[in-house]
């Protein structure tokens, strides 16, 4: 009735998995570097708009 392969008969699941890995691995990186820019940026845009400003 379920179609899904059993994970533990070995039929290349951990090839699988490791394609998930890498695409997660990545995508994880990718965000960290965006919310870091983005701290950089708001934080010194902040400190300009307090020294224009004073």
């Amino acid at each position: 009735m379920n179609s899904t392969p059993d994970p533990s008969a070995g039929s290349g699941t951990d090839e699988d998995l490791s394609i998930y890995s890498t695409r997660r691995q990545r995508r994880i990186r990718i965000t960290a570097w965006v919310v870091i820019v983005a701290l950089i940026l708001v934080g010194g845009g902040s400190t300009v708009l307090a020294v224009l400003l004073g």
